[in-house]
């Protein structure tokens, strides 16, 4: 496989990009890069590895850190269930493996969090281990290269692809050519308008040779989204405001955020004073007094539309209807884990 391994391994050393976790092998650093990087451009992650390499430099010192520590770090990076899950591993590895990163592929499957392609970038990057690391970007120089119509997405894909990647990294540094069949994808074979004129590979390419760079890699199921309707309740008395923290087994858990009526569609004012969940919260706070309704927008996540708007109410008395609301000081806001969209309304209207 030297006819097609040779001159990616070629460009990769002449156009890889300088990043900080290419200049060590320590698997926790690895590990926090390919965390944070998953569905994550690396322009917007890196920020985000260094402040939790500066941060919680071992994985001992961010198992040693509270939750709320590391989703306020996490904050705005969005898919918190990997921020969890991080904490939740880091702690695992200093009370089972004494703070030691496991060094075999199984133990490092086992983890939470830890997938198929996330454990072989470990081992294959910090252990020198030949297991092929196949996420989006190999897929696509893989399917075009080779002209494979397999959609990617399906498990005969997914077992056809990885076979033959297991047979392109044998004889190679497993490290080095992980990282450059990846960088590759990135930044050559990119999803749309790759340059395909200046491809060291485009003599041999499928794709390129028979005009199917739109149509490869294939896939068979379109991501559904749903939509959701929010209507946070900003609460205010004086220098004070309420918020609480999302418990279900939902989207942004664990984060915090304003008092939150969740209704089927965008509705009235009217309306939305009747919903039980909104006398429920507002009940015991006295005569009110609504100052602001936001406009309706849009924040749009993997499988899901929210539709939120805020709704500002000055209250006449400290009381609020729901036991699980946290009075909080304006001044302090800042110092809670709260979901991006919060983040915004929060800097620009408290």
């Amino acid at each position: 496989m030297d006819f097609f391994c040779t001159p990616i391994h070629t460009w990769y050393s002449l156009n890889k990009r300088d990043l900080p976790w290419r200049t060590t092998r320590d698997p926790y650093l690895i590990w926090l890069s390919e965390i944070i990087l998953q569905q994550t451009r690396i322009d917007q992650g890196l920020d985000y590895y260094n402040r939790f390499a500066l941060e919680f430099p071992t994985v001992s010192d961010l198992a040693s850190a509270s939750e709320d520590q590391v989703l306020k770090l996490w904050q705005g990076l969005g898919y918190y269930s990997r921020a969890r899950n991080l904490h939740f591993t880091a702690k695992y590895i200093q009370q089972q493996f004494h703070g030691i990163f496991p060094n075999d592929y199984k133990s490092i499957l086992s983890l939470k969090g830890i997938g198929e392609y996330t454990a072989a970038a470990i081992a294959s990057i910090s252990f020198n281990l030949e297991y092929p690391a196949v996420d989006g970007n190999v897929y696509r120089v893989l399917s075009r290269y080779f002209g494979i119509s397999t959609p990617i997405d399906s498990g005969a894909g997914k077992k056809n692809f990885y076979e033959l990647a297991k047979e392109l990294i044998k004889g190679n540094d497993p490290g080095m050519h992980n990282q450059a069949l990846m960088e590759f994808g990135a930044l050559q074979c990119t999803p749309k308008n790759p340059d395909c004129n200046s491809c060291p590979l485009n003599k041999q390419c499928y794709a390129f040779l028979n005009k199917k760079i739109n149509e490869l890699p294939a896939k068979q199921n379109k991501t559904k989204q749903r939509d959701r309707y929010f209507n946070y309740i900003v609460l205010l008395k004086e220098n004070q405001t309420w918020l609480q923290k999302r418990t279900a087994n939902d989207i942004w858990k664990n984060l915090y955020e304003f008092p939150v009526v969740e209704t089927s569609e965008k509705t009235e004012i009217e309306n939305l004073v009747r919903e039980p969940l909104f006398s429920e919260i507002t009940d015991a706070a006295g005569n009110l007094q609504i100052e602001n309704i936001s406009d309706w927008k849009i924040h749009i996540l993997s499988h899901q539309r929210i539709h939120y708007r805020f709704i500002q109410i000055r209250l006449t008395a400290e009381n609020v209807g729901t036991a699980n609301l946290v009075r909080v000081n304006k001044e302090d806001i800042f110092n809670f884990a709260v979901p991006r969209l919060l983040e915004s309304y929060m800097s620009q209207h408290l």
